[in-house]
């Protein structure tokens, strides 16, 4: 029996740092969190980030970064892991473009949030999402598909960017979406949702991003610059054409490291969650 001085050995794994859950909807997926220690069921619910990680999957180590942000600041933060090999050994990159094989990895993310909102005492008709890399391909395809349940959208660094444009195929470009994903495209709803863009001032490596014929290459990606910084530039400009308004940074001396962008990403959830009603 539990004394009232002596932790709860079930209840001290739900708040601070938790275990990876496995997703309910889909137990191949799984999500961390960090709960602020004072958060109970009983008090208001606490505004929900999402922090999507990239190829390397590092969403433990995105949850760490982002805990005194969490105290700091009110609100809990939620870190999803699509498993790389998903469906087919060896496989990367398929959570970055929503879907994959019959795998809507956008709708697994709103499972993931339904459940949180349900467990863990959160807001979740809306929320804040940032990635970085691979999260920030993942980010902006999310934001074209599920305007309505973002409260801001950060986009890291990018290395494959998709248009806000219907005269290019999907994923270059948005033409074909409803097609693709069963919704149209909602420009008044993109222009409502606060964007940032964000990329390291030296973040200019190529390797990875001009590997004609990869698996996660369409001949035109070429077109759209050489660096990281390039394309989130011809995504920007593919923003303004339609209307949508984006705050751009580049954070000078910072290569392809999600960890040293984030004070400026952090900087960008505070005003947003310092100005929720």
């Amino acid at each position: 029996m539990t004394s009232a001085t002596e932790p709860d050995s079930q209840g001290a794994h739900f708040v601070g740092g938790t275990p990876f859950f496995a997703s309910r909807h889909d137990q191949r997926l799984s999500y961390a969190l960090y709960v602020p220690k004072d958060h109970t069921a009983q008090a208001d619910p606490l505004p929900l980030v999402v922090i999507q990680h990239g190829t390397g999957r590092s969403a433990e180590l995105y949850r760490n970064n982002w805990k005194q942000f969490a105290i700091d600041h009110g609100c809990v933060i939620l870190t999803p892991l699509f498993p790389a090999g998903l469906v087919e050994p060896g496989e990367l990159h398929s959570f970055k473009f929503l879907e994959y094989k019959g795998t809507r990895f956008d709708h697994e993310l709103l499972h993931i949030v339904d459940e949180v909102g349900e467990r863990f005492n959160t807001e979740t008709e809306r929320f804040l999402l940032h990635g970085f890399s691979g999260g920030g391909q993942f980010a902006h395809r999310f934001y074209y598909a599920h305007p309505d349940r973002l409260a801001g959208v950060s986009i890291g660094a990018p290395g494959r960017i998709t248009q806000l444009d219907d005269s290019l195929p999907w994923w270059l470009g948005t033409g074909g979406f409803k097609e693709q994903f069963g919704v149209d495209i909602d420009l008044p709803a993109l222009r409502r949702v606060p964007v940032q863009l964000v990329v390291g001032g030296e973040d200019t490596e190529t390797w990875e991003i001009n590997n004609a014929g990869g698996p996660n290459w369409m001949d035109g990606v070429e077109k759209t610059g050489r660096t990281r910084i390039e394309r989130l530039e011809v995504l920007r400009a593919s923003f303004e054409a339609q209307g949508v308004t984006a705050r751009f940074d580049v954070v000078p001396g910072v290569a392809h490291k999600g960890s040293l962008v984030m004070p400026v990403v952090q900087e960008f959830m505070a005003d947003l969650l310092s100005g929720r009603s």
